[in-house]
This record gives structure tokens, sequence and C-alpha cells, in this order.
């Protein structure tokens, strides 16, 4: 069976090298006797090849076989092609397996020609030499039939040894920048490529030059890679920064920007025309050997290595630009921020994170100041503003996070020394800026390692987060190092746990201990399926005691049972206890538990919001808070009994309650199976004395009799201003009744949803009548809420 080799691994490590070696071997008759003819394909080059046959491709690179080439490719099984650079192939994702050519001499775009070669329709019986990075390896598997891998690593670690050793004159510099980078693990695995190896020297080796320590500069590829860049162009002490550099630099950062998002690292003429970017803009960065020309490729150009492509396409987000002019931006294919960081847009391109996690390294002040003194270029504020805003997205920053599933499966054992520093850099925004207020954890696997590092971040006292969301993270250790990072937090006032951890007593401890430090400023709290079991309540009553910034408690889903509640109430009944918010939903709640919130809802004047929705309440314990609610001491405002096994004769005590001097203004009653109960609270609602403005009825069973006393009602009531009435099967009729009264009546109802039957022309017409003539109501039909607003609505 013909052979097909792939040689994969990591930009700059040498598989060009290695794979044009076969080419000198074969000169030199090494591999005459199995091959007769060996075509190198550089995957970059033809890029920038219109549409020809394979036979004319072969003869253009090849001029002297012009003649020779249709008798060449008669025999198959004699010739070698190495197709360098798979990655490079500007062709949209799995295209390549669809449009096939088995026609040699038929005129075929360059990517068809060689996915045709690769999938073996054509020339089946050659032997194929391929080259490509470990993040287009999934694509390629697609094309190629049993290829047999080979991984090149590059320098190992007694060649880049060796390498700093012949760098630097003194054995004691060289050692000392050696054990420098070995001590960034994600630098050090990057200088398995020669490229690397000379930027880390030259830099360190001008640093040392000056007298300077080098090794804040290896704390982060980014800060070393910017001093880097920076030191090839410093001005003499006193002097300003050549404004020649502006555009130069500008230019270059486009190139980068534009080659990492149309995964290209080879550009031509072509590219530059429409980049609108001259030749010469590049001089400067050609003298210093960052950009390099093209050994094959006349008038190509390409960076020296990728890591310094994606670093400069970073540079292109932060710098300044002037206003573009009109279709410059149409040129180019370079998408915004939200894009880069987005999960989607990283699968399909792994260097965008790379792209990314430079991006945030770059808000550092000290950085920024020093791109500003050596370019010119001022820092966009705007792109500053935005990252900070930006959510850390679920996912975006795992320390084994892999450029796809095969290359997880390629590079898994060096993915943890390759993030960790770049996880660093990306932290250190937390203590350097200090309006970075919102921090989301979601859906993350974190190492102990990289929990250690952002909590080191965020106790820094010049940290300033306000709001953090932490959810569904592993292992749930994480939660309690959080946790403890929290502890005495002042500028933390809104925070989010959510997860599988609701048998660690440990975090629940850590979280009492943050509540009662007299630092604490925490207003918001929020502990999704958290935290269960009565007996750990006690000292969480206590901390509550004694917090007195608390204002907003949210234990949705946590398995409290009635004798947590029973402790909780204890604490609510505290004179220093300061909530004004709580809702205990899904907290398998039933009747048991209603006596004491009834009792508490009479001693504490402060709550004003309480939802139960979703516990198993029923008509008994609908009564026993009532009782409470009906002392002119109760203060609550908000009641959400959504889903609480609520009947006819809650509704009937409900009503009574609303008759009398109730605070209410609030009641949620959706999908309790209330039916005609409606009657009550239609009943309540005519009277002046009912303080209700919003009535929740979502889903509860409500029939078309009903309707006529709840059009009475609307006509009387002077208060209500929003009815949800959704997921109601109402009828034509009892539409029609409603929407009488309506007309008649131009009360305070500002919004109300309802299940309407859209094709009864009368009804349309009814409605458009209503709404005429009454402008500042709305009718939302057909609404399909299923949700309700939280009491801990953190973001609004």
């Amino acid at each position: 069976m013909p052979l097909t080799v792939v040689l994969h691994g990591p930009a700059g490590v040498g598989k060009t090298t290695l794979a044009k070696k076969w080419m000198v071997d074969w000169t030199q008759d090494n591999h005459a006797k199995t091959f007769n003819s060996t075509f190198y394909l550089s995957c970059k080059e033809l890029n920038h090849k219109g549409e020809c046959s394979f036979a004319d491709l072969l003869s253009k690179n090849w001029p002297d076989l012009q003649d020779a080439v249709p008798e060449i490719l008669t025999q198959a099984q004699k010739i070698l092609f190495i197709i360098d650079g798979f990655e490079e192939l500007r062709v949209p994702s799995e295209a390549l397996i669809h449009d096939m050519c088995c026609d040699w001499q038929k005129q075929k775009p360059v990517p068809v020609l060689l996915g045709s070669l690769l999938k073996r329709k054509m020339l089946p019986k050659a032997t194929l030499l391929i080259t490509t990075r470990p993040g287009a390896l999934r694509e390629l598997g697609l094309l190629v039939e049993q290829p047999f891998f080979i991984e090149i690593e590059g320098f190992l670690e007694l060649d880049r040894k060796a390498y700093f050793l012949k760098h630097f004159e003194e054995e004691a510099q060289a050692l000392r920048a050696f054990d420098l980078m070995k001590s960034n693990a994600a630098l050090f695995h990057l200088g398995s490529a020669p490229a690397v190896c000379w930027i880390v020297c030259t830099c360190m080796k001008l640093q040392m030059e000056k007298g300077e320590d080098p090794a804040p500069t290896c704390q982060t590829i980014t800060s070393l890679f910017l001093h880097f860049l920076c030191s090839q162009f410093t001005s003499p002490p006193g002097s300003c920064p050549g404004p020649f550099l502006q555009v130069p630099v500008t230019a270059l950062c486009l190139l980068a920007a534009e080659g990492i998002w149309t995964q290209t690292s080879m550009f031509d003429g072509e590219d530059l025309e429409r980049l609108g970017v001259k030749e010469s803009d590049f001089h400067p960065f050609l003298d210093k050997n960052i950009l390099q020309k093209g050994k094959d490729c006349e008038g190509c150009y390409s960076f020296i290595h990728l890591s310094v492509q994606q670093f400069l396409a970073a540079l292109f987000y932060v710098l300044e630009r002037e206003e573009e002019e009109d279709g410059d931006s149409c040129r180019w294919d370079i998408g915004g921020v939200q894009k880069l960081l987005s999960k989607e847009e990283r699968l399909k391109n792994p260097s965008l994170t790379h792209v990314g996690y430079f991006l945030f390294g770059l808000l550092n002040e000290k950085r920024a100041g020093e791109l500003e003194t050596t370019f010119g270029c001022q820092v966009s504020r705007k792109v500053k503003q935005e990252l900070l805003e930006f959510r850390v997205e679920k996912g975006i920053f795992l320390e084994n996070d892999t450029e796809s599933e095969l290359d997880a499966q390629v590079e898994r054992s060096q993915c943890d020394h390759r993030s960790l520093p770049l996880w660093t850099d990306l932290c250190s925004v937390f203590s350097s800026n200090k309006n970075l207020s919102f921090l989301d954890v979601s859906q993350s696997f974190l190492s102990h390692s990289s929990v250690r590092i952002l909590c080191e971040q965020i106790t820094r006292v010049t940290c300033h987060l306000q709001k953090v969301v932490i959810k569904n993270i592993s292992p749930s250790d994480a939660y309690r190092d959080l946790c403890l990072a929290f502890i005495g937090k002042k500028t933390l006032t809104h925070l989010i746990l959510e997860g599988d951890v609701h048998t660690d007593k440990m975090l629940l401890l850590l979280l009492c201990e943050m509540l009662k430090h007299s630092r604490c400023n925490l207003q918001y709290l929020r502990l999704g399926s958290c935290c269960d079991a009565a007996q750990k309540w006690d000292d969480s009553s206590l901390a509550l005691g004694i917090n007195q910034s608390l204002r907003c408690l949210d234990l949705t889903a946590s398995e409290l049972l009635d004798e947590g509640v029973k402790l909780l109430c204890t604490t609510l009944r505290h004179p220093k206890c300061f909530l004004q918010k709580l809702s205990l939903e899904n907290c398998h709640l039933t009747e048991a538990c209603c006596k004491e919130l009834s009792s508490t809802l009479i001693v504490n004047q402060r709550l004003t919001y309480l939802c139960l929705a979703n516990n198993k309440l029923g008509d008994g314990g609908v009564k026993l808070l009532c009782e409470g609610l009906s002392y002119p001491e109760c203060q609550l405002q908000t009641l959400v009994l959504w889903h609480c096994n609520i009947t006819r004769r809650g509704c009937k005590l409900i009503s009574k309650l609303l008759q009398g001097d109730s605070s209410l203004t609030n009641l949620d009653l959706g999908l309790n199976p209330i039916a005609t109960g409606l009657w009550f609270l239609c009943e309540a609602l005519k009277k002046p004395n009912c303080n209700l403005k919003y009535l929740g009825l979502w889903g509860c069973s409500i029939t078309p009799s009903c309707c006529q006393g709840l059009a009475s009602a609307l006509i009387s009531n002077q208060r209500l201003e929003t009815l949800d009435l959704g997921q109601n099967v109402l009828g034509k009729n009892g539409i029609m009744m409603l929407f009488e009264a309506l007309k008649q009546n131009d009360g305070p109802l500002k919004t109300l949803r309802l299940k309407v039957d859209e094709s009864s022309v009368e009804v349309q017409k009814l409605l458009k009548d209503v709404k005429d003539s009454n402008p500042k109501l709305t009718i939302e039909c057909n609404n399909a809420r299923t949700t309700r607003s939280s009491c801990c609505d953190f973001f609004s």
C-alpha cells in the first residue's frame, strides 16, 4: 500500500527543514532506487496560485521538467510528493472532502487538486510526506488513509541549552538566561522553536548588557515579547519616539491580525494592496528580523514565528488607530474583540486563544506605557474598557484548554506547562485594573495551580471586584479556595455560588467567616444548590445575625428542608438581621415550616420580598402564612407562591388577606390549579383597600366562565398595574369580556398578558380598539413566559 507520512509539531520546530532534507538526500542519490521524482509543494505559496491542472502546477514550479511531467505522472508509484504546511491551505473547513478530481490534466482550484492528491483520488500510488501543525490534524485525518504520524519536537532541553551557550559570550550569563526561560513553562515550551530561542536570547542579552535584571521580563510571554519588540526600537534617552514608527507598526499589526483570522502566515503583494499597506512600511521590521522575506516565494513575507504573529495581532486591537476611511474595514477579514474571545471562533481557529491571552496581558498599565513610549502610539481606551467589561466566558481559560480534540491527544501532556503562565498573565488584570469589577467563571475545570494564581490576585488590595459568579466549576475544592480569598474583600458586593457541592460543610463554614468579617460589604448572595442539611445552618444563622450588609439571600434549589428553614427563621427574627429579600425556591419545604415563617414575617419588618416557589406548601401552608401577613407589623410587599399546590381554598384565604390592610403589592400564584378560586381573588380586587399592583396567574387553569368576575374587577380596581393570565384557555367569549371591560375603564393597568385566538377577526378588532382607547396599556398575547424575575437580580 502507498505510504503516507505526516510530520506534525508546533510552529518553527523544523518540520519544513526535515522535509527539504529529503529533497537533498534524493539529489544525493540516497533514495534514487525508490523514487524517480520528488516534488515539493508549499501550501503557503500555492494559496497564491489560481485555477490550473495538476500537471500545470508541477510544470510552473519545475519549468525544466515541463515536457517530462506527463510521462513522470504516469509512473506515480515512483513519485514522492512533499506537501509542506497543510494548515496553511486557505479553504473552508471540511470543504476538501466534498470536491474531488481524479484527472491530473483537468483545471481545478489548487486546494481541490491537493485535496484530491491527499484523498488518493489523483495519483493514488504516489508516496506522500505531509507537514502540519497539530491544530490541522483533525482536518487532515478526514483526507488521508492510514497515515504514519511522526511528532517533531524541535529543540530538546539540551539543544536549547547549547543554543544559549553559543549565543552568549559569558557562560554565566547564558546559564542565567536559560534558567529564567526554564522557570516559565510556557516560554520554555515555545523554546523548542529556534526562532523563539533567538528572541529570548536577544532580549535578555540586551538587558544584561544594560545592567538590568531580566527576571521580571521572563515572568510572562507577553512581557518578554513586548520588551523584545520595544528594545529593537529604543530611542536615545531624552528623545521622543520616532513618528516614522507609528505607521509601520500599525501596518505590521494589521498584517498579523489579518493572517491570524485567515489562518495565513505568508503574504504577497496582493495581500498588502488589499489591506492598504505599503512594502516600504515593513523595512524597519525586516531589518530587525521580526518580519522575513519568503525564501521560496518572491515578493512574499512571513513573521519570524507564529507566536510573534499572534502577539502582534493582539497589538492590532490595543493600538489606537485613526478613523478608517470608508471601505477600509470592509477589505479586512478581522473580527472584533467579542468574536475573538468567543468559544465558537476559538475552536475553529486555535490561534485566537493565544491572541486573547496576549490581549489581556497587554492591558497592564506598565506595558501600555512601554508601547506608547517606544512607538508614539496611544493605547485604545475603548478596547480596554470593552475588555474590562467582558465576562469571563465559560471554559475560556481552562488550564488544560486545548486547541482541538485531536490536538488534545497530541499535546495534552504539554498543555499545563503552556497555559499556567498565560493564565498568570491574564489574572494580573484583576489587580492592575481598578475598573475591572465583574468576574464570571462558569462550566470550567480549574486546577489547583490556576485557582491559587486567581486567588492571589483577588486578595490584593488593588483588586476591585464587585460582582462575582462562580458556577459549576470543578474540582469542588476550588469553591473553598475562592471563598477563602473573598474573606475580608471590602469591594465585593454580589456573589453567586452554584454547583454540586451541597455536602461540603467546609464551604459553608468559609461563607460564614466571610459574612462575619468586619470588612464584609456583601449585599447579594446566591447559593444555588450549594448547601443542605439543617444541622449545617447553626453557624450560618449566627453569621447572618452578625452581618449587617447583606440585603438579599437566594438559596434556590438548596435542600434546606423544614428544619433548616426553622433555624433560618431564628436568624431572621434577630433584631440585627438586615435581610430585605429572601428566596427559598425549590428547597423541599412543606406546610410544616410555614408557622415559623409566619411568625418571622410579623417580627422582621425589614423583609419585603419572599419567594417560596416550587415547594409543596398547599392550602394549609397558605393559611399559616396569611396569619402572619395579616398583622399590621408585617411589611412584606412581594410574595411568590409559584407552583405551591394552592387550590380554590387557598385563594379564599388570600382573598380575605387582601381585603384587609395588607402590605402586599406583588403576588405570584402561577402554576397553581386555582381554577374557580379566581372568583375570590376578584372579590378582593374590587375592594378599595386592596393594594395589589402585580398579580401573576400564569397557567392557573382559569376557564372562560371565570372571566365575567375578572372583567368586573378590572372595571372597579384602581391599583392593579400588571395582570399575567398567560397559558390559560380563556376562549373567545372570555377574551371579549375582558376587552370590553378595558374599553370601559381607563384604569391603572399597564401590562396584560394572555393567550388569544389570533384567527378570530372579532377578537383582533376588539384588541385594536382597546389599544387605541388605552395607549398606555401593553397587551402581550400568547406569552410563553416560564420564568419569573428573581429577588436576586444582580445585573439590573
